[in-house]
This record gives structure tokens, sequence and C-alpha cells, in this order.
């Protein structure tokens, strides 16, 4: 008889992120569900960790405790070394207004105007948390290093996307598309890390 798939619900209420998560997994042998088809969509979660790995940490107990199902959250954004590692944990919502894409990137251009390209070295930083039903959790972090652009290039991706330039391709995330971006995102890398160790874990159940 074969085993039915296990039940993981992504706690994000991000469309874009929900997406880029569910094709990573597209091979891996659980049923991914949406806040929405949990009926979770609504829920507000107060992310006050100090770290990307706390949010997510924060996201996934929540939830998990809610469904009683494996849950899977991230908490992610950019770092950029000549503004001490700004935005950060706070990177959605930078100008204030969360989710507001084009007022962030606006304020970030504003803020390195004066700064040369040898000195706009950035990196996305993903911290990927899974919670089992069990209360065993899992943290894993993956990072992308690039460069602030600019000026906003490419009409794909999200969030800073379109000022993340990466130096092997000299191309923004906007730009490269979505199926290479998910080769080598920071979201990329945490998700093939989690995949490694879901499968060992998921193979001993």
């Amino acid at each position: 008889m074969k085993k039915d798939k296990q039940v993981a619900v992504i706690a994000t209420g991000n469309l874009h992120k929900l997406d880029e998560i569910k094709k990573i997994l597209t091979d891996f042998p659980l049923e991914i569900k949406s806040m929405k088809d949990v009926e979770l969509d609504n829920l507000e979660i107060v992310e006050d960790g100090k770290t990307f790995e706390e949010n997510a940490l924060i996201k996934a107990r929540i939830v998990m405790e809610k469904t009683g199902c494996l849950t899977i959250a991230d908490d992610s954004g950019l770092e950029v070394d000549s503004l001490n590692n700004q935005p950060g944990i706070y990177s959605a919502r930078f100008a204030g207004e969360h989710g507001n894409d084009n007022k962030n990137n606006q304020k970030l251009l504003e803020m390195m105007k004066d700064i040369p390209k040898e000195n706009r070295s950035a990196r996305f930083v993903c911290a990927m948390a899974v919670v089992f039903p069990n209360k065993e959790e899992l943290v894993l972090r993956g990072e992308c290093e690039g460069y602030i652009g600019l000026q906003a290039k490419g009409s794909n991706g999200f969030g800073y996307d379109p000022l993340f330039i990466v130096p092997q391709f000299n191309l923004t995330f906007a730009e490269l598309g979505e199926e290479k971006k998910n080769e080598i995102s920071h979201r990329a890398v945490a998700l093939q890390k989690l995949k490694q160790l879901l499968q060992i874990k998921l193979r001993s159940e």
C-alpha cells in the first residue's frame, strides 16, 4: 500500500514566497498546504524576534500548534554591508509600510545614492524553520551574496529583487527569471539543506 504524503503547512501569507517554496519542494514527498488551505489566512503573528531564525521559529511554532501538522516557515531579508546590515529583519517594512516593495526599494536607493559600486555589497538571508507535530525543531540558514545596483532592473521577482545583482550573471534577481533564481537564491539554499535533513527524518519514521 502506498503511504500517504505527510502534510506540510507553509506558514506565510506572502504568495510569492509560497509559490517559490512550493516549486523548490515540488519533487519532495510532502503534501504542501497554504495558510488559506488550513483556514489560517487571517492569522496575525507578531514577529518580535531579534534574528531571522527567531522570527521563523515564532511563525512555525504558532502554526504547528494550531494545525498539528509539520510546519515550515521562513524569515528572510536583505543585509547591506555599508548600512550596518540594514534593512535586515525589517526588510519587508523598511519604509514603514509592510510589503510596499516600491517604497522599500526607493528608500534603499536613496540611502545608498552616494555609495560607490565597490562598497555596495549585500546578501539575501533566509532562515528556514521546521516544527514537527512532536515539537521537534530544525532551523537552517541560506545566503546569496551580491550587490545593490544603482537602479531597479527586471520585472520578475518581488521585494528587493530588482536591485539585487548576482555577480556571476551580472543580472538582478528580477532579470534572472524564476527558474534560475530558484536554483541559487537564499531561499533555495536553505530549502536544499532542509530537504536533505527531512529526507533522513522522514525515512526514519
